[in-house]
């Protein structure tokens, strides 16, 4: 049963405090190779990690900022004043009682434990740079499931870490792929056994709490065939005056008949530049599906892909975007058809308030040598203000006869006769403006685990007080 709004406690700051810093591990400010021995002598890392960092500092130092679009916006990022690695322990705790009182008051204060108690399988709980609590219940742990820092994974599980790190998304793929492979610390480890199928989501909560700070985590999750798993994210960041940068790497592997849903719900502070890459393989009869939620945030460039690797793959994209002033939500999907009989769907909903910008960018590819392939993409965008701005960039390629695609955009501003007909029936100007704006996204929050969609819901109310007159 859901629970009313009005019992729900969301606040539009919630994320907005920080507590002192107190860092047992401090690699200082920019990146060179001094930092990252650092980090690799902190964290006790093996040689070929080394390695592999070296190798991609060199590749995101030459490579220059994206040109073709946000180039203003990213030209403010000053990398030399960046803080690349911040950890207290290196080990995440497995009790809420080991954890360090300062970080167990914040997790406690965002509810992380309360929700770990209610409904999922398993909690990360990343604080700066490395997770400060790790746990999987009892049960999905007999089943064989592995669920762990990124960390501790690549020391404990090297076997299952080497062979797919790095692989659905190469360094090289962008200088923000290339900046999180060389600085990259924390994260989540999945492996899911061949059919087993988790029946509880496990939840990831990564928390930026240091000034001039820059939180890469690499996330990496393996369904093995036949497996199931639900995986959910949340992300906050107190608001300061100087740019945190945030740059995560998620690659996502589903073997043959396996099943990923990935769950993110981001309410970045305005400052965070949220630069993110994330990917999949879709092998044979395999779904991945990701669901993602973008509030807040100066700047975001995220666009989930899959690329459907194996005969009859689904991939699926459900994406709100809300703008808010002085903010731009630049967020998509890409979905690579690699194989005969493969099905994608991209269904995006945006918001602009204010002089809010939001962006669509997305990219679908059907080689001319496939056939049976199918893609449906739909882009809705919703103006709040005369102020307010949307864009949407499709490209999609489609060679041969024997495929089909469909493509749908639409841009709605909120009527001032809608508005002012729920006046009339008792509403505020302001609950009818909520009223509008969650009936315009309601039937993809539909689709968010019951907890997510509730306070998703709330969490739209807010940003649409002021918004109106």
């Amino acid at each position: 049963m859901v629970t009313p709004n009005s019992e729900i406690e969301v606040d539009r700051d919630k994320g907005n405090f920080r507590y002192t810093e107190s860092h047992k591990y401090d690699a200082g400010i920019g990146l060179d190779e001094k930092v990252i021995d650092y980090i690799c002598d902190a964290k006790g890392e093996p040689d070929w990690i080394r390695d592999f960092r070296k190798r991609a500092l060199k590749v995101f130092e030459s490579k220059p900022l994206p040109t073709n679009w946000a180039t203003k916006d990213l030209e403010v990022i000053d990398f030399d004043k960046i803080r690349y690695y911040l950890a207290g322990e290196k080990r995440a705790s497995k009790s809420w009682d080991d954890v360090p009182d300062d970080v167990k008051q914040t997790f406690e204060r965002l509810g992380i434990p309360e929700n770990e108690r209610k409904f999922l399988a398993g909690v990360e709980a990343q604080f700066d740079s490395e997770a400060a609590y790790s746990n999987i219940k009892e049960s999905v742990g007999k089943q064989g499931v592995i669920f762990m820092g990124s960390t501790e994974a690549l020391i404990e599980h090297p076997e299952i870490f080497k062979k797919w790190f790095g692989k659905v998304i190469p360094t090289g793929d962008n200088k923000f792929s290339a900046l999180n492979s060389a600085a990259f610390s924390g994260g989540s480890f999945i492996y899911v056994p061949p059919g087993v199928k988790v029946s509880h989501p496990l939840q990831a909560y990564f928390r930026i709490n240091a000034e001039n700070f820059g939180q890469f985590e690499r996330t990496l999750i393996i369904a093995d065939e036949g497996s199931e798993v639900t995986y959910m994210e949340g992300c906050t960041a107190p608001k300061f005056d100087t740019a945190t940068l945030h740059s995560a790497v998620v690659e996502l592997v589903a073997m043959k008949g396996a099943k990923i849903e990935y769950v993110t719900v981001q309410n970045w502070a305005s400052n965070v530049f949220n630069l993110v890459t994330k990917r999949a393989i879709a092998h044979e009869d395999a779904t991945v599906k990701w669901i993602d939620c973008n509030i807040g945030s100066r700047l975001t460039m995220k666009y989930p892909g899959v690329v459907l690797k194996g005969k009859r793959a689904r991939g699926e994209v459900l994406s709100i975007a809300l703008a808010n002033d002085g903010q731009h939500q630049d967020t998509g999907a890409k979905m690579i058809h690699a194989a005969d009989e493969t099905t994608s769907n991209i269904i995006s909903k945006s918001i602009s308030v204010g002089q809010g910008r939001s962006t669509y960018r997305g990219q679908v590819h059907m080689p001319k040598n496939l056939r049976g392939c199918k893609n449906n993409t739909e882009c809705d965008a919703l103006l709040i203000n005369d102020n307010s701005r949307t864009d949407t960039y499709p490209a999609i390629t489609v060679r041969g006869d024997r495929n089909a695609v469909q493509h749908e955009a639409s841009v709605s501003k909120v009527s001032a006769e809608q508005i002012f007909y729920m006046q009339q029936r008792g509403l505020s100007e302001g609950e009818a403006m909520s009223l509008s704006v969650n009936g315009f996204v309601n039937d993809l929050t539909r689709q968010f685990p019951m907890e997510y969609s509730v306070e998703l819901k709330r969490l739209i109310e807010l940003e649409m007080e002021g918004s109106v007159g």
